[in-house]
């Protein structure tokens, strides 16, 4: 006689998970649980709960890449279990990166020779990129000062109030005194006159922005380095410019290289640019250039030799992942200048598509530039009745993700709405959501005319 067999609670093989006791059970959330749980329990519940996040590609509030070609997924997956620091057991990777770094910088028109290697190193993004760079700045001021018997305990940065916040995150974390230039309504960017007055002794660098945040236009970097150098000239200084080309750098050499705004003007001493937005990476990457070797004090390098070999590190952490240094690789040698210089011109010119059909709806302001990080910041002609936060509320329901913000000061009672033109944003999602913004705007004024 045979003897049917029934399944106990823990005999999983022959349940679907939804048919499982893990569906109905609560999850950790303060404490790791007692007991495992299967494999396709923890992914299906993990996978539903993440169907409740914003779709990536619609997000167009994040200036960081959200696709790549399925060969590159493939390289970034293979690499996932390579620590890029063990670079004696990986050398194929760090040769890799040294390449990145040495095309990027000839990218920026480093004045190297034929033969020389470029001096950089590949972050975690752009904020530790700039944490490094201001660091080299401070240590070689420091330096001078010691060396000149004067007092070295006040440095400070000159930047423009529209800066990222990873500058505020510099200057407090190694006590640097942060001077910002205030914007004011219609000029959203630092005024380089203005920067050029508030440089002192103490002033260890100029901070330019290629690419502002809050409208993507771009600093005037030679007229701040043409200024700069009639001061030095007068005071004998010889204050230095960064140029935070965190969203600019990848986009300037292909879509304007006549602009000057790299390390062809003399008083550039270092560069940093995402790989994970413009560089069109997945998030993770970054690169900070320098000029020279003189421009990055040799005592912030550190010599290790206990993964095998000596090694030189400069970086503010120590385990990272290989897969982003990988995919860098591969999108400079998949696309070369000619496939960069593509995608930089088709985000151009689906945001001029975007702004055209944004100025015919005859209710917006716009606050970005032709020129500069292909975006579009906007804000309505009158907002007495309604709000632009009320507009980007609105769009969450079309799927859409596009960010309402204040200005810094002193142009804080200016408020915008920002859609950034990534590489997988076609015209046609453009069109889209213009029709979905006028949409939103007939819902919101017909609604007020009813009520008023």
């Amino acid at each position: 006689m045979v003897l049917s067999k029934i399944a106990s609670e823990s005999d999983v093989s022959v349940h679907s998970t939804f048919a499982s006791r893990y569906v109905r059970e609560s999850l950790p959330r303060y404490k790791m649980p007692e007991n495992s749980i299967p494999k396709e329990a923890a992914f299906q519940i993990i996978n539903d709960e993440l169907m409740l996040d914003g779709k990536p590609r619609l997000n167009l509030a994040s200036f960081v890449t959200t696709w790549m070609e399925p060969e590159c997924d493939k390289l970034m997956m293979d690499a996932m279990n390579k620590n890029y620091v063990d670079m004696d057991e990986y050398p194929v990777t760090t040769e890799l990166q040294n390449r990145c770094v040495n095309m990027i910088a000839h990218l920026f028109n480093a004045p190297l020779g034929d033969s020389e290697a470029a001096i950089g190193v590949g972050t975690v993004g752009s904020s530790e990129a700039i944490m490094l760079a201001g660091l080299a700045f401070k240590r070689k001021w420091q330096n001078k000062r010691k060396a000149e018997g004067k007092p070295y305990d006040k440095p400070n940065i000159v930047t423009g109030a529209n800066v990222q916040v990873c500058w505020e995150k510099f200057a407090r974390y190694f006590e640097v005194e942060l001077k910002e230039v205030k914007l004011r309504e219609g000029y959203y960017v630092m005024d380089p006159e203005k920067a050029v007055e508030m440089v002192d002794e103490n002033t260890i660098c100029v901070a330019a922005i290629l690419g502002s945040t809050l409208n993507g236009e771009f600093e005037d970097v030679k007229l701040l380095n043409d200024l700069l150098v009639e001061k030095n000239k007068v005071t004998g200084w010889d204050t230095p410019i960064h140029v935070d080309a965190a969203s600019g750098g990848f986009i300037a050499p292909f879509l304007w290289p006549e602009l000057e705004w790299d390390f062809r003007l003399p008083l550039v001493k270092s560069i940093n640019v995402s790989g994970h937005k413009y560089g069109l990476v997945y998030a993770g990457v970054g690169w900070v250039i320098w000029r020279s070797k003189e421009d990055l004090p040799e005592e912030l390098i550190f010599h290790i030799n206990y993964l095998g070999t000596d090694q030189p590190t400069f970086t503010l952490n120590f385990s990272k992942g290989s897969s982003q240094i990988i995919a860098q690789y591969y999108q400079l040698i998949r696309l070369g200048y000619e496939g960069y210089r593509n995608v930089m011109e088709n985000c151009h010119q689906n945001a001029i598509v975007l702004k055209q059909g944004l100025e015919q709806t005859g209710r917006f302001n716009i606050v970005s530039k032709d020129i500069g990080v292909p975006l579009v910041a906007f804000s309505l002609k009158d907002n007495s009745r309604h709000t632009e936060f009320e507009i980007a509320d609105m769009l969450r329901r079309f799927g859409w993700i596009v960010p309402a913000y204040t200005m810094p000061a002193d142009a804080q009672h200016v408020t915008v709405l920002r859609v950034v033109i990534r590489e997988d944003f076609s015209r046609a999602l453009a069109e889209r959501l213009v029709l979905d913004i006028t949409k939103v705007l007939h819902e919101l004024f017909a609604a007020c005319e009813n009520q008023c």
